[in-house]
Order: structure tokens, then sequence, then C-alpha cells
């Protein structure tokens, strides 16, 4: 199908009116619904894709799965058919672009996204998935170009073509074992083995990684060296890369990117809840003004007097910033874990290096 053999064509009720992108499978169009007078997105399926029946039969999934949501972030399906070999699936237009060319602007930029501008839209992409999730569906491509822009500034989750149904189909299930994007996938769904709704959350704390640090936690030339790196490589830490993320907004993105799905939020509001409460945590101006002017006396001394220098090193908890004594595991004030190992999950004391358990290098706050 050449760019433009279908502008000017009707198809039903749609005229088609403009290319809008290019997906995996089909391409988006920009087209006219004549009998309600309204303009909509109509995704159409290549001829030589709708001849082939797998094509088929998950193109048709697509439309039943997201024809029963009802989400304000997840697109609107109208309608779906066939004209003359063309499958097509009408939704709603959203003409703000995508979170993928937002992220473009700001590399463009040479900066990273507010983590106010991070909160709204992840915790809005967060109660997306829960919703799905809820339903018994699981999207298993969350990536930015799959996330729609309103003029608003709202997210919306699109693009559920190769979703699964919890209880559905056991040969659509080994068919999309391993589908997906290298850059976003879960270590699980890189093995091919069994996929759920943590893996969305996974992929959702890839691309919170992404907004704020501006780069993926994993780079690779190829999908064997970038599986390679989500199963068996640790995250480099937020902070690493920018150092401006509070420790409680980069304990989030590091529990999202567990290499273990037991580990990570068992629900995508989990994660949004977290993410809240970290941002909630945050010092406003005048805090910082008072913690600044504190940092000489607060908790170490000046050296200019030795008899008041601290001989005892004092740890950061990630989630309220209380100071905590090297021997704690959890924080004296809100109870949050202060050295979790990322591979084992075990709890160590504020000042190992190293898990008690595991051996494995710890990331200390």
């Amino acid at each position: 199908m050449q760019q433009d053999d279908l502008i000017g064509v009707t198809l039903g009720n749609y005229k088609i009116l403009a290319p809008v992108g290019q997906g995996g499978m089909a391409r988006v169009y920009k087209a006219h619904q004549e009998n309600l007078d309204r303009e909509v997105a109509v995704k159409v399926l290549p001829p030589w894709f709708a001849a082939d029946r797998n094509f088929v039969e998950r193109f048709n999934l697509e439309a039943r799965l997201v024809a029963r949501l009802s989400h304000p972030n997840i697109v609107t399906v109208h309608d779906a058919n066939e004209y003359h070999g063309h499958l097509y699936i009408v939704m709603q237009l959203v003409d703000g672009g995508t979170l993928k060319q937002r992220l473009d602007q700001l590399q463009a930029l040479s900066k990273t996204m507010e983590v106010a501008e991070a909160s709204r839209i992840f915790t809005q992409l967060a109660s997306a998935l829960s919703y799905a999730h809820d339903n018994g569906i699981i999207h298993r491509d969350v990536k930015p170009v799959n996330v729609l822009m309103d003029r608003s500034g709202r997210p919306i989750l699109s693009d559920f073509g190769i979703a699964k149904v919890l209880a559905g189909s056991k040969a659509l299930t080994r068919q999309g074992a391993g589908v997906g994007t290298p850059e976003y996938m879960s270590p699980e769904q890189c093995q091919g083995g069994p996929v759920d709704a943590r893996a969305d959350i996974y992929a959702l704390g890839v691309m919170l990684f992404e907004a704020l640090t501006g780069r993926l936690p994993f780079l690779g030339d190829n999908y064997p060296a970038l599986a390679h790196s989500h199963i068996y490589e640790l995250p480099p830490h937020p902070n690493a890369i920018n150092p401006t993320i509070d420790p409680a907004i980069a304990q989030v993105i590091s529990t999202a990117l567990m290499k273990n799905p037991l580990q990570r939020y068992q629900r995508a509001s989990d994660m949004a809840e977290a993410l809240e409460r970290a941002i909630q945590s945050l010092p406003t101006g005048s805090e910082k003004e008072r913690a600044s002017a504190r940092v000489p006396t607060q908790p170490f001394p000046t050296p200019t007097d030795p008899s008041r220098v601290a001989t005892m090193p004092l740890y950061t908890c990630p989630q309220c910033r209380h100071f905590n004594k090297p021997e704690m595991r959890f924080c004296t004030k809100c109870g949050f874990p202060l050295n979790p190992c990322r591979i084992c999950g075990a709890e160590n004391k504020a000042s190992n290096r190293f898990c008690s358990k595991c051996g494995q290098p710890l990331q200390l706050y």
C-alpha cells in the first residue's frame, strides 16, 4: 500500500483525509465520519496483512478488547469493519502528538521532564493500566509512542493490538510471547515467559526513568543485547544520571524496575500512590531554604569545634528523609526499608554495601 493509496477513499462512513502515523501492523489516518460530521482516527490494516489469518485475529481482538474499555486515559474505539480487503478500526482522534514527541522535544533542549509534569502524566497512565488490568487486559507494549497526548496535555494510552486477555485464548498467548518493544520489555517478557500486569508496570517504570533522566536505563543496538540487559543487568540508579532526582522518587523508579515481578509494585495504582507520596514529601521552596540553613549543624556539626564533630554517619530515608543510624534496616520514623537488595529483596542494614543474603552490591542513599 503506497502512502496515499487511501487518501480520498471512503471506508464505510469514513472518508480518509490524511495519514497520521505508521504502526507495526497498520497505518493510521485522519478521517471524516460523514454521518455524524466529526473527525476520527482510522487504523487500516494493509491487504497483505488482512490476508493473514493470524494478523486478522489479532486486529479483531484489539477492536473487541478496547471497545470494552471506558476510561478517560484509554483511547475510545467507535467502530471496526472491513472494506474491499481493508480491515479498519475507528477511534477518537487525538491530535496533540505523543509522549515520544514530548520526550524528544525535551531532549533536543537538553532538558528532562519536570517532576510535576511527570507526576501528572504517569499517575494518569497508571490509572488507565489499573483499569485495564482490572478488566482482565494487559497492554504488553507500553511505550512513549503509544501514549497519545491531547491538546490539554492529557495522556491517552493507545494500541492494545498485542494486548493479552488474562483469561483468553492459549493460542493467542503463545503467539504473543516475546512480542513488544525491546527498550521497554520486562525481563520475563524478554525471556518469553508468562507475562501479567506487572510487565506493564515495568514498562511504566522504564518510561518514568526516561522522562526524568533523559535516557533509557538500557541501551543496545539489537534485541539480544537489550534483552540480556533487562534480564541480568542492574539499571543505573536514576540519581547517577540526574542528581536532582529526589531519592524517594528514585526509589519509586527502582521498585518498578525490579527484575523479579514479586518485588515490583503489584498494581499500577500502587506505583502511582508511591509516586504521589514521594512528591508530597518533597520540601517546598521555603523548607529547602530552612534545610539549607540547618546543614552546618544538622546532622553534622561544623568541624571548627572538635568536640562536636559527628563520629557516626547517618543515612537518609528515601521516603521521609529522616536520618537513621547505620545498623537500622527500616526507617525509625516511617518504617520504610532503608537498603533493600534489588536482586533478592532482603532488607539490609543502612550501612551495608553488599547484600547480607546474596552478596550483590547495594545502592546506598
